[in-house]
């Protein structure tokens, strides 16, 4: 991945972080009106470390998911409002401008001729957490056998949906891809239960794997990719969850002091359940949540039924941001070098809003989709850092003049 390296990059970086650090405390936000700020991002220069390619490719499936809603759909920006007319217009004018070879310069160029910067207001702490995830690729096989016992299941006929908003808080759950606008599950059979067999006789089951924890957490990131034992590759999505509460397992080890907090990780997670597995069920089912799957026709999904871009999609809390939109981050992520080494780098670019999760609340939170492989998997382990987080709202358009 393309990382900064120009004098001028660098003092960008410094500025960015500065600002953030000087950024005062704000009470948590509730609203959409609260949750971007106009003062917050004056004087910020906009620099993209990656390909204008993947920025187009975003771009599209934002617009593919824009062009289904009213053309007077409204957006909340804030303290703005903007129809989804207004939003695909915009972007289409982006979009003829974004050529290949563009200098990061030319990109930010041609986002502010039509944009304009509104900034997260953050978490509780007036700052922003990025995290990530990715799509994880684990050994399968469609019939079960002696070593692949696991069963990937599909989703129960008998699940009851409500309305989203009555439950939203009591029933908030792991950040999936593709879950049903507006919907969410009465609580159904839990984790232990399923595991137990409840569902057994149901015939719900997709395939098998072999390893329990590797479902588990496949299940957390919400889409997956199966590889079969001729070789060949599924990809899997969410397709619904049991409506229990997710909780933590890091949280649980880290109370009870099986993993320090400055250490846990999802590599920590995965070691200390690979050296303790007398413990293993235990910890997994103190996860209530379970995630249904569905085969996928092709690449992953998100929250919009739209395909997700490695590197320049998002999720983030759907109740504060506008869906679809354009967004830049400044953080920084981690990069495994050729000598087996942790490296931080900065991570600087425009990506869109195109994924949410019950566990990425607030105002602060933001999630970074990585795709898949060793990188991915790094980046979605290791991430918990700060840094900003700005939404791009199409500029003001004065109204076109009817000459007589």
């Amino acid at each position: 991945m393309p990382t900064r390296s120009s004098r001028r990059l660098g003092l960008l970086c410094l500025l960015l972080v500065c600002a953030a650090c000087a950024r005062a405390p704000r009470p948590a936000v509730t609203r959409p009106q609260d949750a971007l700020v106009a003062e917050l991002a004056s004087n910020v220069a906009l620099m993209d470390d990656a390909d204008p390619a993947s920025l187009r490719v975003a771009l599209d499936q934002s617009l593919i998911w824009l062009r289904t809603r009213p053309v007077d759909h409204r957006f909340v920006y804030g303290p703005r409002e903007v129809t989804a007319g207004e939003l695909v217009s915009a972007l289409e004018r982006l979009r003829a401008r974004l050529t290949d070879g563009m200098s990061s310069l030319d990109v930010s160029k041609a986002v502010m001729e039509d944009f304009e910067l509104l900034e997260s207001a953050g978490g509780e702490d007036g700052t922003v957490l990025f995290t990530g995830y990715y799509e994880p690729v684990i050994e399968a096989s469609l019939a079960p056998t002696d070593e692949y016992r696991v069963p990937v299941l599909s989703a129960p006929d008998d699940l009851i949906e409500v309305p989203l908003e009555p439950f939203a808080e009591r029933f908030a759950s792991e950040r999936v891809f593709g879950r049903l606008e507006g919907k969410r599950v009465v609580p159904y059979w839990n984790r232990a239960e399923i595991r137990g067999g409840k569902l057994g006789q149901r015939k719900l089951e997709l395939a098998w794997v072999r390893d329990p924890v590797s479902l588990f957490f496949m299940e957390v990131q919400g889409s997956g990719t199966l590889r079969l034992i001729d070789g060949t590759e599924r990809r899997v999505g969410y397709a619904a969850s049991n409506g229990r509460p997710y909780r933590s397992i890091g949280a649980l080890l880290i109370q009870e002091g099986a993993i320090p907090r400055e250490q846990m990780s999802m590599q920590a997670l995965r070691a200390w359940l690979a050296a303790n597995p007398n413990e293993r069920e235990r910890v997994l089912d103190y996860n209530e949540s379970y995630v249904f799957f569905r085969f996928l026709p092709g690449a992953a999904v998100g929250s919009l039924g739209r395909e997700v871009t490695p590197g320049r999609s998002i999720a983030t809390d759907a109740r504060l941001f506008p869906k679809g939109g354009l967004a830049f981050i400044h953080t920084d992520h981690p990069v495994r070098m050729a000598d087996g080494s942790v490296q931080w780098r900065p991570l600087s670019r425009f990506v869109f809003n195109q994924d949410t999760g019950g566990a990425i609340r607030g105002a602060g939170r933001v999630d970074v989709f990585w795709g898949r492989g060793s990188q991915a998997e790094l980046a979605a382990g290791m991430m918990k850092q700060k840094g900003r987080l700005l939404f791009l709202v199409p500029k003001p358009r004065a109204p076109a003049v009817t000459a007589r």
